[in-house]
């Protein structure tokens, strides 16, 4: 019980901390509505069973004694955190509330992009090796060590949908897109900060 409510709050503070998840499932949901919102917040659970996978199969443990690996690991997640702040900053598309609602097509991106945010986010990668060697005890079961992971899935689908409802409500979504132009780049900004955060700190 112990080492379950470890995990819970481990999880919990993890999970609420801002970080490129937030960001960029607050764009998904304000620019193409709740579908896509929702969706992100799936292929962000998704993306934490990635973690969990290698973590639980051991290679976490070849990670950590190869500090190249570990390096270009970090490195990727920067760049591609880079890459979407870009694309953000960039972005001359003007959304109109009509004209924002998410198609099947986009509600996919959206989900493809919740997941690879994740799944190369160093952020995560970080959270499940700790939660795994610092609160989960040694030799536990491989099946709970799968459940706490998919605990840790659930915990953030359950955030970042609660995420995708609020930023995607008719009154923010309004207001948001008449300062399109400036959230647009709020949010480019913060994502490309993040991402340099964690390219800065990995050479250090």
């Amino acid at each position: 019980m112990t080492e379950l409510i470890a995990v819970a709050l481990f999880t919990l503070l993890a999970v609420i901390s801002p970080g490129a998840d937030f960001a960029m499932v607050t764009r998904s949901s304000y620019a193409q509505g709740r579908k896509a919102g929702l969706a992100a917040a799936v292929g962000i659970a998704l993306g934490v069973q990635v973690h969990v996978l290698y973590t639980v199969l051991g290679i976490a443990v070849i990670i950590s004694q190869s500090p190249t690996l570990f390096m270009g690991m970090k490195v990727l997640g920067a760049g591609y955190l880079v890459y979407l702040g870009y694309q953000s900053l960039t972005n001359t598309r003007r959304l109109t509330l009509d004209g924002a609602a998410a198609s099947a097509a986009s509600v996919m991106q959206a989900l493809r992009t919740g997941f690879l945010t994740n799944a190369l986010n160093p952020k995560t990668m970080l959270f499940v090796i700790s939660a795994f060697t610092q609160v989960v005890q040694p030799g536990s079961s491989l099946a709970l060590d799968f459940a706490y992971g998919a605990f840790m899935s659930v915990a953030h689908w359950l955030w970042f949908s609660l995420v995708a409802v609020f930023f995607s409500s008719a009154a923010l979504r309004k207001a948001m897109i008449e300062r399109q132009r400036l959230v647009d780049r709020v949010i480019g900004l913060a994502l490309i900060g993040l991402g340099l955060a964690v390219a800065v700190t990995g050479m250090r």
